[in-house]
């Protein structure tokens, strides 16, 4: 067999196939060897994303080829894809009854405490590190949002006491699509000379109304075609359910709205309705939230090469990381949750959960790939930030549950 090629033929070679076979072997192997490590989780309670992060970014420094060919657009769009499965399921897993028993706490770290902690870490920016007012605001955005799936991958299937697991979990979907709208707007604010504070204030109640208002209804068109739809085998039913949760996501950020935020709360709908087949979209959607977690991570971490990060990244990363750490997420917390009936013990653990993880990296990416001044800069120090909380913080959120009693005495599958 022959295939004509710009006028002459050319013999179909086994070479191709062969190169091709390489990379799915390396690959597959990678992925492999990521979910196996997964194993040392049961000795140390070092967070799974945090050896994926690690591993990638040592990879990068081992194979240069590797850093040189993960252009960082594409690893946003991975990215992406991986938070619209990740968030469409943490909505399922929580459900509609137990978003709202949480849902004043929720929206108030998810929304207020975002908006508090960007604040916070920008002034310590400006003044501590001397970034720029707008530099600071944009390493402020990217920060600012959290990522309790990280310190759920250390507490495995223990459960969290009381609201506290279900309030993490919440804030996790409210404040990923909180923390990249406000970015949005700092980005305009940044590429656009005449732009004012205005303008990050119209984008965030922008994204944040069109996401909500068309994440409600969205989900109650979901959830009423799975209800009603009857398909020929049970294996289509969590298939139909990601397709339409995709187009959500795209119908929804074409209107300028959150897609993210609308995929979160079509989950929260779904979640909470009954319907046929409703087992084979949790039994699906589960397991694939964990491989776009492995994904995601090691795609980010091949982005950065370790030898790469200087001193001054490194002192930067560490300083913000004790910022947020030790002054902004307890502050955002206690002034979050006043009136909230949370005792101290269950806000000291809130306040130490506030773990950073995937949106960090990509709200930073989104910077890089909008030509913000001194946005390579920002990306350093938030990988080095991510990467200091899920190792250091991440390792000891099971020992601090333990101690402060939140954590139930005998867990139950989760």
């Amino acid at each position: 067999m022959q295939i004509v090629e710009a006028g002459r033929p050319a013999p179909v070679r086994a070479s191709e196939i062969a190169h091709f076979g390489t990379v799915v072997l390396l690959v597959s192997t990678g992925f492999g060897l990521a979910v196996l490590s997964t194993k040392l989780t049961e000795r140390l309670p070092i967070p799974c994303p945090a050896i994926f992060l690690l591993a990638a970014a040592a990879a990068s420094d081992i194979w240069p080829s590797l850093y040189q060919h993960a252009p960082i657009r594409s690893v946003e769009r991975i990215a992406v894809v991986a938070l619209i499965v990740i968030l469409f399921n943490g909505g399922i897993d929580i459900g509609w009854p137990r978003f709202r028993q949480s849902a004043f706490p929720i929206v108030a770290l998810g929304v207020f405490g975002t908006f508090m902690t960007a604040g916070i870490v920008m002034l310590f920016a400006h003044f501590a590190l001397g970034f720029g007012w707008t530099l600071a605001g944009v390493a402020g955005a990217a920060l600012a949002p959290t990522d309790p799936a990280v310190m759920f991958s250390v507490l495995g299937v223990r459960e969290i006491r009381e609201r506290s697991g279900t309030t993490l979990e919440g804030e996790a979907g409210m404040n990923d699509p909180a923390g990249i709208a406000l970015m949005i707007g700092m980005i305009e604010l940044a590429t656009h000379p005449g732009a004012s504070a205005t303008v990050v204030a119209r984008e965030f109640a922008v994204e944040m109304g069109v996401g909500v208002a068309l994440g409600i209804v969205g989900g109650w068109l979901l959830a009423t075609c799975l209800r009603r739809i009857r398909l020929p085998n049970a294996s289509l039913y969590p298939l139909l359910a990601l397709v339409l949760a995709a187009a959500l996501y795209g119908g929804v950020s074409l209107l300028r709205g959150s897609g993210f935020l609308a995929v979160f709360l079509a989950g929260l709908i779904v979640g909470g309705r009954r319907f046929h087949r409703r087992s084979n979209v949790a039994g699906f959607t589960s397991p694939l939230a964990s491989l776009a977690e492995v994904t995601v991570f090691v795609a980010l971490g091949l982005t950065v090469a370790l030898s790469s990060l200087s001193w001054r990244t490194w002192f930067e990363g560490v300083a913000l990381m004790l910022a947020l750490a030790g002054v902004a997420r307890p502050i955002s917390v206690v002034a979050s949750l006043l009136g909230a009936g949370f005792s101290w013990a269950e806000r000291a653990f809130l306040a130490w959960s506030g773990l950073k993880g995937t949106v960090p990296i990509l709200l930073a990416a989104f910077a890089v790939l909008e030509r913000v001044e001194g946005a390579e800069r920002i990306y350093g120090v938030v990988f080095v930030v991510v990467l200091l909380s899920v190792v250091c913080q991440g390792t000891l959120v099971g020992v601090v549950a333990r101690r402060l009693g939140i954590m139930r005495a005998h867990p139950s599958p989760r």
